[in-house]
């Protein structure tokens, strides 16, 4: 690895020696992460598919991309990026994922899955119109992600495309969890030993089909991309492969050391973290909740979109198999079944990331909201997340939900907020209701106390104030009661927490804006549109003279680092927070 700083450098080394790289890759890439921490047994999987696609096509000139961009360590690596992948994710290091702005061989950046084969059909056919016959165009399809809607979307387009395209489906049985549904079972028995006498999906839509090949097999991987380098037309190759291959915890735990946080790297064990007696993570509240209220309600049924483990969607998939389903990654059929379950009288939990929840635009505005069906949507990482950066912060949703008729949108503050909206919801509303929630911990250890019901639409009165208002919508109530105590003025500055983004407390409003002359609003999504948004016009609408004044997400991509970095530089940490109230005192 000493002699290779970009792939021109890798195609002079001879071929034989090509496994001992894939080891030292393998060695260096668990090296970084287990003390930087990230994505790992994705990484792991592709090191020598990584190797091979390098190694046969001229990359940059051909084009490279990745799907699911946490398989694309090595490609790093490989591509000038070895002596700064220390930082990766962490402030103003490298990303997590392949991002165009960073390296020329990161032809499209990736963080949501299944967008490869639609990017690279679109390369190729510019290839086609430009008269460009010799440009390769590769797209690396893996960790499940064949299997969303987007992706066949793809294939159906790109099997009648005559373009020079070739789709590497890696195949590993797994994304973040165990992979599900038909096409699973299709590929788990398209095994390297038995292959189906029913005939093959692949060729049906028009594609050159290879494999299954081992995909860790070096010499075997070399051959057949040279051979399909010189057919024409739109090609797959079917590699299985072993997600963390080399590790021997990453092979046997898989879910666990997709991004495992800190381990030692000679032993492969998991550091243990000190017993701090730490609050819940939020996914842990809704997850056990969930499964409490179930217990009780047999019409309650839980949806997620691949993501049980990270959503706790588990604990109810374990204790009622029939009535908590994983759906793969496929958000939109995830809302869309959500409301089919809806108009037979289920109470439905549809979980989803925040930041996969725009996939699903479509299907929440015509299949759920236009019909007025009671979908209760969890949605989980909300607001600035951390490390991986500006395809995972869910920063848009109060945005784009307030814009939408017959929807609820509500934020607790706190476990115990989030607790009691979860029980509240499955007593029955007449409208569907998004819950929003961040990522990791709160602030409560003792959680778990009695459900009380929540008055839908109403705030509350957090801390009394004579000169300013600071309105809050969520978890980042925590930084503002932070910011206001570290002032030590507690007799200035009062503090309410509205609770619910639609329908607004216009009550509490009103008596805001009656008796404070300086009103601040705090959230931690994007200013545009977002909660102060839906506060300027109150005011405006109910010709109130104030001083308004929005903290929250500006007009821009927010990059990755920690949350309080993040949330520092974007102004709305208890620090900053401080500071502009200080300014109007």
């Amino acid at each position: 690895m000493d002699t290779i700083q970009f792939p021109t450098d890798l195609r002079k080394i001879p071929e034989g020696q090509l496994p001992d790289l894939a080891q030292e890759l393998r060695d260096f890439i668990i090296t970084i992460v287990a003390t930087k921490e990230g994505h790992l047994g994705a990484s792991l999987g592709v090191v020598e598919l990584t190797i091979a696609l390098h190694y046969v096509f001229d990359t940059p000139n051909d084009l490279l991309v990745w799907d699911v961009g946490h398989q694309a360590y090595g490609h790093k690596i490989l591509t000038g990026r070895k002596e700064v992948f220390h930082t990766n994710r962490q402030l103003n290091g490298l990303s997590g994922f392949p991002k165009r702005s960073e390296s020329i061989y990161d032809t499209f950046g990736v963080g949501h899955s299944s967008t490869a084969i639609s990017a690279a059909l679109g390369m190729a056919m510019a290839a086609q119109l430009d008269n460009n016959k010799t440009r390769q165009h590769i797209a690396v399809v893996g960790d499940a992600s064949i299997a969303s809607g987007m992706a066949f979307e793809a294939l159906n387009h790109a099997g009648v495309s005559k373009t020079n395209l070739l789709i590497v489906l890696n195949d590993n049985a797994i994304g973040i969890d165990p992979s599900v549904g038909a096409l699973k079972e299709y590929l788990t028995h398209t095994t390297l030993e038995h292959f189906p006498e029913k005939g093959n999906l692949f060729e049906a839509l028009n594609f050159n089909y290879t494999g299954p090949i081992d995909g860790h097999d070096l010499p075997k991987l070399l051959l057949e991309l040279r051979r399909l380098k010189q057919k024409g037309g739109p090609k797959l190759l079917h590699i299985v492969t072993k997600k963390g291959k080399g590790l021997r915890q990453a092979e046997e735990n898989q879910v666990q050391y997709h991004a495992p946080g800190k381990f030692d790297a000679n032993t492969g064990e998991i550091l243990p973290k000190p017993d701090l007696n730490l609050p819940p993570k939020f996914q842990d509240v809704f997850g056990l909740t969930l499964l409490e209220l179930a217990e009780k309600n047999p019409n309650i049924i839980g949806i997620t979109p691949a993501m049980p483990t990270g959503s706790s969607l588990k604990f109810m998939m374990e204790k009622f198999p029939e009535r908590a389903f994983d759906v793969g990654i496929a958000e939109q059929h995830a809302v869309t079944l959500s409301a089919g379950l809806a108009t037979q009288g289920k109470v439905v939990f549809c979980n989803i990331y925040s930041t996969f929840l725009q996939r699903g635009y479509d299907q929440l505005i015509h299949d759920v909201c236009l019909q007025d069906l009671p979908v209760i949507f969890c949605l989980d990482r909300a607001g600035i997340v951390g490390e991986d950066g500006a395809t995972h912060h869910g920063i848009f949703d109060l945005a784009y939900l307030r814009a939408i008729p017959n929807l609820y949108i509500a934020a607790p503050r706190n476990e115990i907020a989030l607790r009691n909206l979860l029980f509240t919801a499955q007593l029955g509303l007449d409208h569907p209701i998004a819950i929003r929630y961040p990522r990791g911990r709160g602030t409560i250890t003792d959680w778990q106390l009695p459900f009380d019901k929540v008055s839908i639409g109403k705030g509350t009165l957090l801390k009394n104030g004579e000169t300013i208002a600071v309105l809050s919508i969520g978890f980042i109530a925590k930084n503002v009661t932070e910011a206001i105590d570290g002032l030590g003025i507690p007799a200035k500055v009062a503090h309410y927490d509205l609770k619910f983004l639609k329908p607004l407390d216009k009550e509490l409003l009103h008596s805001v804006f009656q008796n404070f002359e300086t009103i601040i609003t705090v959230e931690d999504g994007v200013l545009n549109g977002g909660f102060g948004s839906a506060i300027a016009e109150f005011s405006a609408q109910h010709r109130y003279q104030k001083n308004l004044h929005a903290l929250g997400v500006p007009d821009v991509f927010p990059e990755h680092g920690s949350i309080s970095e993040l949330q520092e530089l974007i102004g709305i940490s208890p620090n900053k927070i401080a500071q502009v109230i200080e300014s109007y005192l």
